[in-house]
C-alpha cells in the first residue's frame, strides 16, 4: 500500500523513536539508579513506561494490570504503540478508542507483565510534586526533584490544568505527576520555561466514561487532527516565509480540532511570529477559555499583543502573571513597557518595584525607560 503524505513523515518519526528507545532502553535494568526521592515516590517507577508513537517519545502510567494512560499527541490516530519493560523488551500496546476531548487516551496492553499500578487518589494531593517519566538520556525511569503548585485546575472548566513547577521534559510526557505519598497527582501533559502541566487524576474517570469501541468514529476524527496539526506544525516552525491565508486556516484549525491545548498554544505562536496577529490571539484566547490558569498560553497572549503593540489589551493578562510569576524577568519587562505605552503608570511602577527587587542589573535601564519613555510603536 502506498503511504499519503500525512502518514510517511509520522511514520518516519515514529520508527526513528523507536529505534532510539530500542538502543536507550536495552540496558533498562543495569542503568536505573537509586532514586533520591521518597520511597512511595521511588516506587512509582514500577509503574512507569516509556512508549514510542508518532508524537514521539513519551511515558505511560500503568493504571491496572493490563491498562495504561498517556497523552493523545504521542499517539495521533495509531491503532497501537510499542512499550519497553524494565527488561529491555518491547510490548505492543493497543489503542483504546476514545471520544474524550482532553489530551489523554488508555492503552491495552494484554501482555504487560505483572506490577504495581500507580495509587489513584481518594481526594486532592499536595504540594510538594514530583514528575516521573522516561528520561531518555540515560535510557530509564526516574523520579524527578519536586517542584510546587503555581496554580490548581481552575473550578468549573472540565479541561482545566494542574500548573506546577517540577520539572519535566518532552519524554516525561503521559509519565505521572505524584504526591510524597506515590498518589497519582495527574497525568504529565505540556511545559516549559519553569511553568510544567498536568491533567488532573479525576479527568481518567471521565476518560475511562467516554472511551471504547462505539467511540471509534470519534477517535479517528481527533487522531486525523492532531496528525494534521503536527504536520503542519513541523513544516512551519521550520522556515521564515509568510503564511498565505489558506496555510494559516489550515493550521488554525487544525490544532483547534485536534483537542489538544498545547497544539492551540503552539500554532498560536507559529502564527504570531509569522506576524499573523489576529489568528494567534484567537487561538491562544479560545485556549484560555479552555482554561482560564494556563500561564503558558497567557504569557503567549500577552507577548502577542505586544508584538501587535496593542498594549491596551495586554495589561489585564500581565496584571494576571505578575499575580502569579512575580519574579519573572520576562513579564515584568513587558509590563514595564505595556503600562507606560498602554496608559497604566501604576503597573509600570509596579513592575519597575519588582525589577528593582530580583533584577537589579536591569534596574538602570528600566529607570530610563520610566522617566524618559522611547515613543509608543506603531499598532501592527
Amino acid at each position: 500500500m502506498r503511504l499519503d503524505k500525512v502518514t510517511q513523515p509520522l511514520l518516519r518519526r515514529h520508527m526513528a523513536a523507536a529505534l532510539l528507545l530500542a538502543f536507550l532502553f536495552s540496558g533498562f535494568a543495569e542503568a536505573q539508579e537509586d532514586c533520591r526521592q521518597p520511597e512511595p515516590v521511588c516506587a512509582v517507577r514500577a509503574s512507569i513506561f516509556a512508549i514510542s508513537g508518532p508524537g514521539g517519545i513519551g511515558s505511560a502510567t500503568r493504571l491496572s494490570a493490563t491498562e495504561l494512560v498517556t497523552t493523545r499527541h504521542l499517539i495521533a490516530g495509531d491503532k497501537e504503540v510499542e512499550l519497553f519493560l524494565e527488561s529491555g523488551e518491547r510490548i505492543k500496546a493497543l489503542v483504546v478508542p476514545s471520544a474524550y476531548e482532553a489530551d489523554l487516551i488508555l492503552l491495552s496492553a494484554p501482555d504487560l507483565p505483572e506490577g504495581p499500578a500507580i495509587a489513584l487518589p481518594d481526594g486532592p494531593v499536595h504540594a510538594p510534586l514530583f514528575t516521573v517519566g522516561a528520561d531518555v538520556s540515560f535510557g530509564q525511569i526516574r523520579a524527578y526533584d519536586p517542584g510546587d503548585i503555581l496554580l490548581p485546575p481552575a473550578d468549573g472548566y472540565p479541561f482545566a490544568r494542574l500548573h506546577h513547577t517540577a520539572y519535566g521534559q518532552p519524554a516525561h510526557s503521559g509519565g505521572a505527576l505524584v504526591g510524597t505519598d506515590g498518589h497519582l497527582a495527574g497525568i504529565v501533559a505540556a511545559g516549559g520555561d519553569g511553568r510544567f502541566e498536568a491533567i488532573p487524576a479525576a479527568a481518567i474517570a471521565e476518560l475511562r466514561r467516554n472511551s471504547g469501541a462505539d467511540h471509534l468514529a470519534a477517535s479517528d476524527e481527533i487522531g486525523a487532527a492532531i496528525r494534521i496539526c503536527m504536520l503542519n506544525l513541523d513544516r512551519h516552525r521550520a522556515d521564515r516565509t509568510p503564511l498565505s491565508d489558506q496555510e494559516a486556516s489550515a493550521l488554525a484549525t487544525s490544532c483547534s480540532r485536534s483537542r489538544n491545548r498545547q497544539n492551540m498554544d503552539l500554532a498560536a505562536q507559529v502564527l504570531g511570529m509569522k506576524g499573523r496577529f489576529d489568528e494567534a490571539i484567537a487561538l491562544f484566547e479560545a485556549a484560555l477559555e479552555e482554561d482560564p490558569n494556563a500561564l503558558n498560553a497567557r504569557m503567549g497572549l500577552a507577548v502577542t499583543y505586544h508584538l501587535a503593540a496593542r498594549y491596551e489589551e495586554e495589561i489585564p493578562h500581565l496584571s494576571f502573571l505578575m499575580q502569579h510569576l512575580p519574579d519573572d524577568h520576562q513579564i515584568l519587562r513587558l509590563a514595564l513597557q505595556a503600562g507606560i505605552w498602554g496608559g497604566d503608570r501604576a503597573l509600570a511602577e509596579k513592575a519597575y518595584q519588582q525589577i528593582e527587587a530580583v533584577n537589579p542589573q536591569m534596574l538602570p535601564v528600566a529607570k530610563r525607560f520610566l522617566e524618559n519613555p522611547p515613543p509608543r510603536p506603531k499598532r501592527r
